[in-house]
């Protein structure tokens, strides 16, 4: 049995992949895990939550921008840290959510936030699953 399997189970995360026309909300995340890299507003889900319901809640704790929950995108998996105890197990599952209200603003987990193409996105240091769903989001290949 690995490390990994001796520890906690994943934690399921939910993630608010907004998209307002031909562009797609990203965070710069400000805390660990992966400081500095660009991916989408999100957190934990919690007990009694759906995802949709998460995803919508956590995108407007972040960042007090209103979405309405689509659908269920896809889901990725994001392992950080060495073998061990130390390693954490994240199950994360993006939400496609259609902009309602708000242009953002840096109310927790984020040091910086915008608007962006794929093309924009593609510039910056993001996780390594936030460009294919954005694709997915955009209906792009």
């Amino acid at each position: 049995m690995s490390d990994l399997a001796e520890t906690s189970p994943p934690v399921i995360g939910c993630l608010a992949v907004v998209r307002r026309g031909q562009q797609i909300l990203l965070v710069q995340r400000a805390k660990p895990p992966g400081i500095g890299k660009w991916g989408f507003p999100g957190g934990h889900l919690e007990h009694g939550e759906t995802v949709a319901e998460c995803a919508v809640r956590e995108l407007r704790e972040e960042t007090a921008i209103a979405a309405d929950a689509v659908q269920i995108l896809t889901a990725f998996d994001f392992i950080s840290g060495d073998t061990g105890a130390s390693r954490r197990h994240y199950r994360l599952i993006a939400i496609l959510c259609d902009w309602r209200e708000g242009e953002g603003e840096l109310l927790q987990d984020a040091s910086a936030l915008g608007w962006f193409t794929i093309a924009a996105a593609e510039e910056l240091d993001t996780f390594p699953d936030a460009l294919p769903a954005m694709r997915l989001a955009l209906g792009a290949d």
